[in-house]
């Protein structure tokens, strides 16, 4: 049966099979020179133009462009097929389906990187684009192309999205239950951005998780923490926390007890506590508004004079830095006034009566 199929094949169709097998792969080729060659020099010349945004669409278009060829391949090689009819209605949605979805693929890539974009405006013009809104925004015009890329490539189809969009009337209450969390986490999402308690790259702290803010999307916030682990926080959960943002401080607190020794002179104390203040007061790098250096405490072993101050910067490094460098002058000052810091000790006092051995 199968040979008496092949015998049917006339000579003029093996040929026509032959040229579309042959379509086919010359695109192929042409797909290969395209990416090799002209897309090469796309590149180069938009570089000497100096637009970010003009080689950020080039790249995002560049694997869809390469289908193109593929589509415009098959198309051409149907109309030489002689078993198949290229006027076939379901082939051309398919083909027609096929050229939105490559759009559809470019702007997708596109849009995460409408960062740039949005840099932009908020360069260019007086709107001020906050940095926790860009990826938001890159992720709601991905959402809006994807929706209106199933909304394009049904109505190829002849099918109503009216229809359709009516019909979850009748399902809404069950779908509204089942995305009952998804909905939570969108508010709690939105919430964050209008309230802007924390941005893109600032280090924040809240009763669940410490670290610096990686990114924000639709359901949840990712966190690196200070052991570089990502950490995923559904937005309702990040909403309804108090957040410290330790990146907002304008200045880092320093405090601590300088303990002394008893028996420590009343001047020495008084000579210590005051120059330590003045040292304090004319370092460059510590906070002028707010310095206390004063003898507060008579503790359980020692003498304690109370140091309360800032440093100008909030950096993590440059705040050590300077922490060492006030205790190490510290040092100084208590050298030349001859006091030593207590060490804790305790004394036992023993009954030297309980001592003695029973008498006989």
């Amino acid at each position: 049966m199968n040979w008496r199929l092949w015998e049917k094949i006339s000579l003029e169709d093996w040929i026509q099979i032959a040229i579309s097998i042959g379509i086919i792969l010359f695109f192929l080729v042409l797909r290969k020179l395209f990416t090799k060659y002209v897309f090469y020099l796309l590149v180069k010349l938009f570089k000497k133009t100096k637009s970010d945004f003009l080689n950020q669409v080039l790249e995002a278009f560049e694997r869809p462009l390469r289908w193109v060829f593929i589509l415009i391949g098959l198309y051409i090689a149907a109309i030489y097929f002689p078993f198949f009819n290229h006027r076939n209605e379901l082939f051309g949605d398919l083909l027609r389906a096929g050229y939105i979805l490559l759009i559809t693929w470019g702007l997708f890539n596109l849009s995460s990187k409408t960062s740039i974009l949005f840099m932009k405006i908020s360069n260019n013009s007086a709107i001020e684009i906050d940095q926790i809104l860009i990826p938001f925004l890159s992720k709601t015009v991905r959402v809006i192309i994807i929706l209106i890329s199933i909304s394009v490539i049904a109505e190829e189809f002849d099918y109503e999205v009216s229809t359709f969009v009516a019909g979850l009337g009748l399902g809404g209450l069950a779908f509204a239950l089942a995305a009952q969390e998804v909905i939570k986490n969108l508010f709690g999402g939105i919430v964050i951005i209008t309230e802007k308690p924390f941005s893109i790259g600032d280090w924040v702290q809240t009763p669940s998780v410490e670290g610096v803010v990686e990114d924000i999307n639709f359901r949840s916030t990712i966190i690196r923490t200070f052991a570089d682990a990502l950490i995923t926080i559904p937005n309702s959960t990040l909403s309804n926390e108090p957040i410290t943002n330790w990146s907002k401080m304008g200045k880092r607190q320093i405090s601590f007890h300088l303990r002394l020794e008893y028996g420590t002179p009343k001047e020495k104390i008084e000579a210590v506590t005051k120059k330590i203040r003045s040292l304090l007061e004319n370092h460059e790098e510590i906070h002028k508004e707010t310095i206390f250096a004063r003898f507060t405490d008579f503790g359980e072993s020692s003498m304690d004079i109370m140091l309360y101050f800032f440093t100008k910067t909030t950096n993590w490094g440059e705040y050590l830095r300077i922490h060492e460098e006030t205790n190490l002058l510290i040092l100084e000052i208590l050298e030349e006034e001859g006091v030593k810091v207590a060490v804790p000790v305790r004394a036992i006092h023993v009954n030297e009566q309980d001592e003695r051995p029973d008498s006989l």
